[in-house]
């Protein structure tokens, strides 16, 4: 990473050796105070000689006119090296302006005239290194940017990895079908869905959107839903998993973050699904004709901020070939160039459009809130789960 050095130094190219004793003269109390370091050479040749010796010199104060290599023929050598950090200032006779345009043309910062006042040279160091500082300042923050997008292209593999990817996850298992995606907003995201065997006969599911986007919201997401999974897979009933899940977030929940969550247990065996809805939008129920109807609220409430609240479970059955789709509101909230929201409506003309297949089911919405969004960026999370039972 780019690091910004207290000291700078200077290199001097200029073939009158009677300049080096009176450089060191006037500016002897930078050089004791290790604020400057000057080095010397008296040509173009040496000058490079002196910068692979040197790699750490920042700026170049260069005669015009010199044996072996003038001045202009070095900053064009300067210029291949590419070295943001150098800055170069030219040195001529007052009153050549040809040479002085052609140095400014080939990259010179700035220039300074025959004879070299003290007072003149002075200024035009201390405006260099400001130009340089400005320059460093800028490299290293974009240092910080690349190293922070690498950070969060990590967090974005991890959050992946943690969520369910490869369908169907039960190859084995013809009672039941089950597909899910989610596309993060941001590199990532805060929603969250999962899936899991309690026992032979129960499926556990669950779909979550944390508040707020970005990594805090990745944070409490992974927190949330390994709690969930955790506390569900101990079998215990659906309203006393989320009231112990939101007991813990409670009281490690911090700046105000909230998660919703559908959670549920579907007994494969006769169809019988239990669930808790706590703040999230209702699922839809899609019949073996096709037609849908909303899953009924249960009244209960946001998780991590309302310790003492009681949750309340509902049962219902579900038929052989029916599917429970669940959503989050990145989906009906996505927005197209006219400033209109996707909506139910739209979701729910697409589910009506199902063909029975899962998998094209959700991809077909996924499609579809994509092109009624064309040209405008994403702007929370969009997270579907969907599960068909066979019976």
């Amino acid at each position: 990473m780019t690091e910004i050095s207290n000291m700078i130094r200077l290199m001097v190219v200029d073939d009158e050796v009677d300049l080096e004793p009176l450089i060191l003269q006037k500016f002897r109390r930078q050089i004791r105070n290790g604020e400057y370091a000057f080095v010397f050479a008296h040509n173009g040749l040496e000058a490079l000689t002196k910068l692979i010796e040197y790699p750490d010199i920042s700026i170049v104060l260069s005669d015009i006119n010199m044996p072996e290599m003038d001045g202009l023929t070095l900053l064009l050598k300067l210029k291949e090296l590419k070295n943001p950090m150098l800055r170069t200032v030219i040195v001529s006779a007052y009153g050549d302006m040809d040479n002085i345009r052609t140095a400014m043309n080939r990259g010179a910062f700035d220039f300074l005239t025959k004879p070299i006042s003290f007072d003149d040279l002075e200024i035009t160091i201390t405006k260099t290194i400001e130009e340089i500082r400005v320059m460093q300042r800028a490299l290293m923050e974009h240092d910080q940017l690349v190293s922070i997008q690498h950070d969060l292209n990590v967090a974005r593999e991890i959050q992946q990895a943690i969520l369910p990817s490869v369908f169907p996850p039960f190859p084995e298992r013809s009672d039941f079908d089950v597909f899910a995606t989610m596309i993060p907003a941001k590199e990532v995201g805060g929603d969250f869905y999962d899936f899991f065997m309690i026992d032979n006969d129960r499926l556990g599911f669950v779909i979550g959107d944390v508040s707020g986007k970005g990594v805090p919201a990745a944070i409490f997401m992974a927190v949330s839903r390994t709690l969930i999974r955790a506390t569900g897979m101990k079998g215990m009933p659906a309203d006393e998993c989320i009231a112990f899940v939101n007991a813990l977030l409670c009281n490690e929940s911090v700046s105000c973050m909230f998660v919703t969550v559908f959670y549920g247990i579907l007994d494969l065996s006769t169809g019988e699904l239990e669930y808790v809805n706590a703040g999230h939008n209702p699922p839809y129920l899609i019949d073996g004709n096709g037609q849908i109807s909303k899953v009924e609220m249960t009244g209960g409430t946001i998780l991590g901020c309302f310790e003492e609240f009681s949750f309340v479970s509902r049962k219902m059955n579900i038929l052989p070939g029916h599917t429970i789709f669940l959503y989050t509101d990145g989906v009906t909230e996505a927005f197209n160039a006219a400033g209109q929201a996707y909506e139910e409506h739209r979701l729910e003309k697409q589910l009506l459009s199902g063909n029975g297949d899962l998998t094209k089911l959700i991809r077909l919405v996924v499609e579809d809130v994509s092109r009624f969004s064309t040209g405008i960026s994403q702007s929370d999370d969009i997270t579907m789960l969907g599960i068909t039972y066979r019976g």
